[in-house]
């Protein structure tokens, strides 16, 4: 992939992030960036008086620096703030926020010169991934404790992870790959720093993760209505099309699809069924569709993003009448104020939140014999002997109860610092890391409600009932491939690990689905 300075998508960060996609600095690079860095030599030369260039930094801003300190001042900066604490980042976010930080230093308006760029790709190339604590960020000067590792890095310092899984001294890791540190000039430390890419990084891997969990919870959903001798008769288009919320009627269609040509489904008629289903059946396309309007309102704040520069100061090029490099302004901006993007991962969270709830809701009806229509408690094979997916679902209930309290908003609770120069920040970057633990809790539930119903729909072939839909049967079938069904007791973990894989990978999804 060549980066050039223009917008990414979605799915370039995720190709290079995730899946190791090369990354090349394009031919352009270096003249985008050259108009940007004249101005800010020919500030340093005048010795004019700057934000970030011949200045300190946040309340330090008013303390003059002198030309001759410029450079000290911005490797104090990047090893001053690498003051991040905890566990470290995945490696695949770490990976995007390099990848994003490059695209927005390639976009021409940062100052910063081309080396630095070619320094971050160079990293990606050789698989060194910077030790990003996860402690830090308070999402507003962007991303800045996380960066300042990249940067540290970058520049000879701090602790990167190899290829080979080592972790190294930053000099080490350079040196074991072949790569110099790069020397900071003028705001070029302040350019690595002041950003929103490290929420960025999160939401867009959140985003290829979100697509899946909602078309998974339509098929577990599907399987589970068969399981329970549901109706699909509330699922018809123009009952959606009165409501017209797109991501409702997405979900009611692939459900009549997943349940089309079912045997048990069309096997019970008005007669013989309960005049309703129960919410957690009937209002599953109203509430996958929710959560889906949800994910496409946050893809909208996502494609914003990649499209926009983040940095502070900015540099201002006065590019009209042919005026030559060297002529424009430094310009102080609130851009790396990452409110949008913590609202973006906080309401993800909370959306999550409620789709794990209704899967978890389906679940406890398929345990329970009083509901789930002759079906044994807790799906086992001579229950009382045997306890089925009575702890499954306790598992089930657990995560959602702690999907429930990562729906708090971290966005709402802003910390002024910096003496009170920073008086009011997002914690987005908070927000982001709780969204990850959503996601990894909602595929958990969905995974338990697909084990459990396939169990239920198997118990009922077994006692002479009728065929599901050709599509759940595929489900089911890739399911078992992985995961016996549960004849007697046996130590469950590993089933719900590889099922709770199955899901994360998409394995369950029809190609079809969307």
């Amino acid at each position: 992939m060549a980066l050039d300075g223009s917008p990414l998508s979605v799915a370039d960060v995720v190709a290079v992030a995730r899946h190791g996609v090369a990354v090349a600095v394009g031919p352009e690079v270096a003249a985008r960036m050259a108009p940007a860095r004249a101005v800010v030599e020919r500030i340093v030369a005048d010795g004019a008086t700057v934000y970030g260039v011949t200045t300190g930094f946040g309340a330090l801003a008013s303390v003059k620096v002198s030309p001759a300190e410029a450079r000290r001042l911005q490797i104090s900066l990047v090893l001053s703030h690498a003051a991040g604490m905890g566990d470290p980042v995945e490696a695949e976010v770490v990976r995007a926020m390099m990848l994003l930080r490059a695209r927005t230093l390639a976009a021409g308006l940062s100052g910063a010169r081309p080396v630095l760029v070619e320094g971050l790709v160079a990293l990606l190339g050789a698989g060194l991934t910077p030790v990003v604590p996860e402690l830090g960020s308070l999402g507003a000067s962007g991303d800045l404790a996380p960066l300042a590792h990249v940067g540290a890095v970058l520049t000879g310092s701090g602790e990167v992870v190899d290829a080979g899984g080592r972790q190294l001294s930053g000099a080490d890791g350079l040196a074991a790959a072949g790569l110099e540190p790069v020397v900071l000039e003028a705001k070029e430390g302040l350019a690595l720093l002041n950003g929103t890419e490290g929420m960025l990084a999160h939401l867009c891997l959140a985003l290829a993760d979100l697509d899946r969990l909602a078309a998974t919870a339509d098929v577990a959903c599907a399987v589970t209505v068969e399981a329970l001798l549901g109706t699909d008769a509330t699922y018809r288009p123009e009952l959606h099309a009165i409501r017209p919320h797109p991501g409702q009627e997405r979900s009611a269609a692939n459900l009549r699809r997943l349940l089309a040509g079912s045997e048990i489904v069309a096997g019970h008629g008005p007669s013989d069924h309960a005049v309703q289903d129960a919410y957690s059946l009937r209002c599953a396309p109203q509430v996958h569709g929710a959560s889906r309007d949800v994910i496409a309102f946050a893809r909208s704040v996502v494609e914003r993003e990649l499209a926009s520069v983040t940095d502070n100061p900015v540099v201002l090029i006065d590019r009209t009448g042919g005026v030559g490099e060297g002529v424009g302004e430094v310009a102080s901006t609130g851009n790396f104020h990452g409110q949008p993007l913590a609202f973006a991962a906080d309401f993800c969270a909370i959306a999550l939140a409620d789709l794990a709830s209704i899967s978890e809701r389906r679940t406890d009806r398929l345990m329970d014999p009083a509901r789930s229509q002759g079906l044994p408690a807790f799906l086992a094979v001579e229950a009382g002997i045997n306890s089925g997916f009575m702890l499954a679902h306790y598992t089930a209930a657990a995560a959602v109860n702690r999907l429930r309290t990562h729906a708090t908003p971290s966005s709402v609770d802003s910390i002024s610092t910096s003496g009170g120069q920073e008086d009011h920040v997002s914690m987005g970057w908070n927000g982001c890391r709780k969204l990850r633990t959503s996601i990894a809790d909602a595929a958990r539930v969905l995974a338990i409600e697909i084990l459990c119903a396939a169990q239920a729909l198997e118990l009922r072939r077994e006692a002479g009932g009728q065929r599901p839909s050709p599509e759940t049967e595929a489900v089911i079938a890739r399911l078992r491939a992985e995961v016996a069904a549960l004849a007697t007791d046996r130590f469950l973990a590993p089933d719900l690990a590889a099922a709770e894989r199955l899901v994360r990978s998409g394995a369950l999804l029809p190609a079809w689905i969307d």
